[in-house]
């Protein structure tokens, strides 16, 4: 529905940038996770200090989180601001994705401390060859527990963690890319038979004692119910996964996908996207996986600290990239915690930012990361009719 405040007639254009793991808080539910208490972007705050966050902050992060932990807030914030409460049964990338792109996901992936001695031998059946491991673990922790054995037995890695997820790591020089993405994908059958949210390859180079993993990792993820991407892209809009997007809805709904190497590679992609101006509608879905995988999951704070600063840098020029009738929004999908105990994902409410073409105001505490989809269908004009969440557009 069209008022004053929404855009003019023609091409128009949404941005949805996800911090992969930037939390502001334990989510009402969190006790039954086990991380009642967790706060990431809080907890990383009082471990690092001198973290300073301005263009963030100064568009509503530090409001949001405010929200998030029911906090008075001083100031008035540049893009309007609130936090989203996850209504899925989990705390995964997957979960997460999905439930902003309008599917709840009611029952939760099924998880392993390791698999058991006869799904192990279904697996090697289908890959056509014996693993090393079936544990859970760290993907840089296994590397330096078995890698010397995989260089000299051949033999990939099997490991898994407290997500649901297959992983298979393999020495580059001993199994090709191509060969061990092709293992994974014999694998997807038997995980969605199990419940199994993700298979993804972890590729690596290097010498023991200096094992590093490379950007060839790929994700093989459960195939997603109908979502806000379908939805879209039957109306004329054209979508674009950034990052790890088309590999988190298997390529449904995605005219187009862009995998990049890095936090920083997946802001020049946007960039890049940004400037081309379409000439039609056109969705960008991006993730940014970094401050998950590389500081969230090794519990380390001054990365996850450095990382968010750098984005804070790139943040500031996003309003000049953006048209005056675009809409953008910055939210995440989880927590991780690089306080917390364990390695594991935590329970939280996630940040949600909006740059539309109406006054800042506040979003509120939203029920449902699922608001983002109904924003999005509103936005394009497309039906959303059996998905789930409340725009938070104003009519």
């Amino acid at each position: 529905m069209k008022t004053a405040e929404t855009p003019c007639d023609g091409a128009r254009q949404a941005l949805l940038v996800v911090l992969d793991s930037v939390g502001v808080g334990h989510a009402p539910d969190a006790g039954a996770f086990g991380d009642e208490g967790a706060d990431t972007l809080g907890h990383i705050r009082a471990a690092v200090p001198d973290l300073s966050l301005p263009h963030l902050d100064a568009a509503g992060l530090s409001a949001a989180a405010d929200l998030a932990a029911g906090r008075d807030h001083q100031g008035a914030p540049g893009m309007s601001w609130g936090c989203l409460t996850e209504r899925s049964a989990g705390k995964d990338t997957v979960t997460g994705h999905w439930e902003l792109a309008g599917a709840i996901v009611g029952e939760p992936f099924a998880t392993h401390e390791r698999f058991s001695d006869a799904l192990v031998a279904e697996m090697e059946s289908l890959a056509g060859t014996a693993f090393l491991g079936n544990c859970s673990r760290s993907g840089t922790v296994i590397l330096d527990e078995l890698g010397p054995e995989h260089l000299r037995s051949g033999k990939p890695i099997l490991y898994t963690s407290a997500d649901s997820v297959i992983q298979i790591a393999a020495h580059e020089s001993v199994v090709p890319v191509k060969r061990l993405h092709e293992m994974c994908r014999r694998l997807r059958p038997l995980a969605d038979r199990e419940r199994i949210g993700r298979v993804i390859a972890r590729p690596f180079e290097g010498s023991p004692g200096a094992f590093r993993r490379t950007a060839h990792r790929h994700d093989f993820a459960m195939r997603p119910p109908e979502t806000v991407l379908d939805r879209l892209r039957a109306a004329g809009v054209e979508t674009v996964g950034v990052g790890k997007i088309g590999d988190i809805f298997s390529g449904e709904g995605l005219a187009d996908s862009l995998p990049t190497e890095s936090n920083a590679d997946g802001c020049a992609t946007i960039d890049r996207l940004l400037a081309e101006r379409p000439a039609r509608p056109r969705f960008v879905f991006a993730n940014l996986v970094d401050f998950d995988s590389l500081y969230g999951h090794r519990r380390d704070p001054a990365g996850y600290a450095r990382a968010l600063a750098e984005f804070d840098a790139w943040f500031a020029g996003l309003p000049a990239r953006l048209g005056p009738h675009d809409l953008a929004i910055v939210t995440a999908d989880h927590g991780n915690d690089p306080t917390w105990r364990g390695t594991d994902h935590t329970r939280e409410r996630v940040p949600l930012l909006l740059s539309a073409p109406f006054s800042p105001r506040c979003l509120g505490v939203r029920e449902t990361f699922a608001d983002v989809a109904a924003t999005l269908a509103d936005w394009f004009g497309a039906p959303r009719q059996g998905l789930a969440g409340t725009p938070f557009l104003p009519r």
